[in-house]
């Protein structure tokens, strides 16, 4: 399937069969880690530049080591490095890297910056996380789902807490793959509507569902697979304290799980707080599988570099 000079924006922007077939590039390059084959020929001589205005771990490691892996080379910036859409405006910007490099990744705060900039580049653009949107976390969590249960189709993704980039990405993923998703948050605090009314006309179209409900419990009832995300994201700091108390009955914990199938897993897209979001003992008994989703972002990244690189 031929993907190159596409932008990794929004899951909106591919076609069911092009998300299955990049979940099963991932899977077949994962594979091809483990038993220590040289990929660096796929993308030799290629650059990567990533821009950061929100810090990360698990974005920054996985996407530099996994474009070593396939022969890039890469160039991280800061944004005090960078003050994307400050000294200079965005367009700009994109107008001069995608003149210097292969692909730009961009983990940011505002959606519309990184539309702007895919808008104006050359060369593709990868979105490391928004406000809004988090593509490449939901395809690692698609993977790591496939893994484990060999199918995607016809199971049902429960995810407890806000409704924020994370719950927007995988109403949109789950649909277009055939998962029922439900989102169990708080009134005033459900996922976009924008993201909403496509992941409902996807669910359509594959035969599954979507549902947003303010009850825990009711989220989770008979649910494959349970999700969580910390209840303040970066940038809102200042809203942690508030959010405890609003947030406190929305925990993955032993009593919420007795709600799902007895053979359901739990995903946290990290970091957790621990005694927040999801109990440490929760956490503990499913570190197996929460770690391999977290090493799953590299492999799911490699697979989309490695597409729309070429």
């Amino acid at each position: 399937m031929d993907l190159k000079g596409r932008h990794f924006v929004d899951l909106q922007d591919f076609k069911d069969d092009e998300i299955l077939f990049l979940i099963e590039y991932a899977s077949r390059l994962k594979e091809l880690t483990r038993e220590g084959e040289n990929q660096r020929n796929m993308l030799k001589g290629k650059s990567l530049v990533l821009i950061f205005a929100k810090p990360s771990l698990r974005t920054r490691v996985s996407f530099e080591v996994g474009a070593m892996q396939l022969g890039m080379g890469t160039l991280t910036l800061k944004q005090d490095e960078i003050n994307l859409g400050v000294r200079e405006t965005i367009a700009d910007t994109a107008r001069v890297l995608s003149r210097y490099a292969d692909c730009t990744m961009i983990r940011t705060f505002a959606h519309k910056d990184v539309v702007e900039f895919a808008k104006y580049s050359k060369t593709p653009v990868i979105n490391g996380l928004t406000d809004s949107s988090h593509p490449c976390q939901i395809m690692a969590d698609l993977l790591t789902t496939k893994e484990h249960f060999g199918k995607l189709k016809g199971l049902k993704l429960a995810y407890v807490g806000d409704g924020n980039n994370v719950a927007n990405t995988l109403l949109v993923g789950c649909a277009k793959v055939g998962m029922d998703v439900v989102i169990g948050c708080p009134e005033g605090y459900e996922p976009d509507e924008k993201y909403l009314e496509y992941a409902r006309s996807a669910a359509k179209a594959n035969g599954s569902t979507v549902e947003i409900v303010h009850s825990p419990e009711r989220a989770v009832n008979g649910a494959n697979v349970l999700y969580t995300d910390v209840w303040a994201s970066m940038g809102q700091e200042s809203e942690a304290r508030a959010r405890k108390k609003i947030f406190r009955d929305y925990q993955i914990n032993k009593t919420l799980l007795d709600y799902a199938d007895p053979k359901a897993i739990v995903l946290h897209c990290l970091p957790a707080h621990r005694g927040e979001e999801i109990t440490n003992d929760v956490l503990e008994k499913y570190s197996d599988i929460i770690f391999e989703q977290a090493e799953n972002r590299m492999h799911a990244q490699k697979a989309i570099l490695a597409a729309i690189v070429g």
